[in-house]
């Protein structure tokens, strides 16, 4: 009886692993992550602008295009909150001599280097901003968590991720897209 109960236990243990093992491949079930941020219906763009990166001694990373846009924001800080899981925090600008009004921030994120698959979608969200008056900012942070799968997604592409975020305003697009390596 023993045996018996020694092999039951064992089978049991091995559905089990299977199971989790189904979860984690497709992302479904209660482990971590979840899946992407909020589902982005319509996701406007611009034609992206090749955006260059400056870091500074402080940690914050810039983004800027070549030409004067009409909003630039900063990378402030990124938390761990988990092992698929980040807190974000961002700063939009109006570099406008003029208030900007009706701002919504589009953010996708995909696996993969210079990449905007609609496929390799791993997570996606937006900010309402509102309005902005001429030079002033507005911070946010938001909370990314990558499914399993999604994060695997990222691990195939040897820890390469590209971020695309939008800004939309009422008189204004703008497309900023940058690649980073995050494992």
């Amino acid at each position: 009886m023993n045996r018996k109960h020694g092999i039951a236990v064992g089978l049991v243990v091995l559905a089990l692993a299977v199971a989790i093992g189904a979860m984690a491949y497709t992302g479904v079930g209660p482990a971590p992550g979840g899946g992407s941020g909020e589902s982005i219906e319509e996701f406007p763009t611009e034609e992206p602008s090749t955006a260059e990166e400056s870091g500074s001694n402080d940690g914050s990373t810039t983004t800027t295009s070549p030409d004067t846009e009409p909003f630039s924001f900063t990378i402030d800080e990124t938390e761990e909150c988990g092992t698929t899981c980040r807190d974000v925090t961002a700063t939009l600008y109006n570099e406008q001599d003029e208030t900007a009004t009706g701002i919504t921030t589009y953010i996708r994120i995909f696996a993969g280097e210079d990449n905007a698959d609609p496929n390799d979608v791993v997570w996606e969200g937006t900010v309402d901003v509102g309005t902005l008056e001429a030079g002033a900012s507005h911070t946010t942070t938001e909370r990314v968590e990558l499914s399993f799968q999604g994060a695997r997604k990222v691990d195939r592409n040897d820890g390469w991720i590209t971020i695309q975020t939008t800004v939309e305003s009422d008189d204004t697009t703008v497309t900023f897209r940058n690649s980073e390596q995050v494992a």
